[in-house]
């Protein structure tokens, strides 16, 4: 287990994403991959009031409904670290006193808890400044709707600017941070975010940490992103002659381990210095165990070496 930044907050070092419940995930396939997660040790479940209004017929908010649904079944909110999300739901857009505060309200009662225990900045929306923000949310922490909060989405110059306004007024600090960071998208944490993270003791949830599927191995030629669903045409911005590099190299590494591609790319993630857990969400309760054995991988300075010489070449 471990420790999420400076909170007392401790958990296994695989966050599970909630994207997929109501969108690819049904309700009763959804129980099925939160109870694997589990039993298998995880805790900490990561979701966002926006999951899944970019799914045709939905409206926000299904990811949520479900894990309340779930927890409320199993009688195991206790159990979990449940961390979701503001500023990108279609009737609650944006990061203002008022909209955060409602937010949080219909969060609640989809999540059925009377406590979200991270709450994080979606994304920088910029439309109140980050003082009133930063009141709004250190208001539900101190009527205990909110456990800790944390940022997604900001730039590292407004990351040090929110570290600033809490600390000169005397708000609660973040705990963690939420960045694209993958084996083909590295640059614009590891140059910028990394330090800060590193400085403040900020937890680190990377997203995309497979970066859309594409470093599960599923897309080796042209032909496996036919079709339009969404994650394929997310995954089409890394198939690159340099990206597929990178997959032969986890391929490799990974058959020597006896593992999953999608192991070895999450273990790599694992060994940078700053990251607490990666998020890595599964369809099917089938994908789960390739994600779960991660954090018991340990891969060899070598193996390492390789991944990172390769990945410097593609990455962002």
């Amino acid at each position: 287990m471990v420790a999420i930044g400076h909170s007392n907050l401790d958990i296994f070092p695989l966050a599970l994403g909630g994207n997929t419940f109501g969108w690819t995930s049904d309700e009763s396939t959804s129980f099925e991959i939160l109870d694997a997660f589990t039993a298998g040790g995880g805790n900490f479940i990561d979701t966002a009031d926006s999951y899944t209004a970019f799914v045709d017929g939905n409206s926000g908010g299904e990811s949520e409904s479900v894990i309340g649904n779930w927890t409320a079944a199993r009688g195991n909110r206790d159990d979990v670290v449940i961390a979701t999300k503001v500023a990108q739901h279609p009737e609650f857009k944006g990061l203002t006193p008022k909209n955060i505060a409602a937010a949080a309200e219909a969060s609640l009662r989809r999540l059925q808890s009377d406590h979200i225990d991270v709450y994080f900045a979606h994304t920088d929306s910029g439309d109140a400044p980050l003082v009133d923000t930063l009141a709004a949310f250190d208001s539900l922490i101190q009527d205990g709707k909110v456990r800790y909060v944390a940022i997604s989405n900001f730039s590292a110059d407004r990351v040090a600017e929110w570290l600033k306004v809490a600390h000169d007024n005397g708000f609660a600090a973040p705990v963690a941070l939420q960045p694209h960071y993958n084996l083909v998208t590295r640059n614009a944490y590891e140059s910028d975010l990394a330090p800060l993270a590193a400085d403040n003791d900020l937890g680190v949830f990377p997203y995309f940490s497979l970066a859309s599927g594409f470093l599960t191995g599923k897309y080796r030629v042209r032909e496996d992103l036919e079709g339009g669903q969404p994650r394929k045409q997310l995954a089409k911005s890394y198939f690159t002659a340099k990206g597929l590099e990178v997959v032969d190299a986890l391929s490799e590494i990974a058959e020597a381990h006896e593992e999953e591609i999608a192991t070895v790319a999450l273990a790599w993630l694992l060994h940078q210095p700053t990251v607490t857990a990666p998020i890595a969400s599964a369809s099917t309760i089938s994908q789960l165990p390739a994600l779960m054995a991660a954090p018991a991988l340990t891969l060899s300075t070598d193996e390492l070496a390789r991944l990172d010489a390769t990945s410097t070449a593609v990455s962002a």
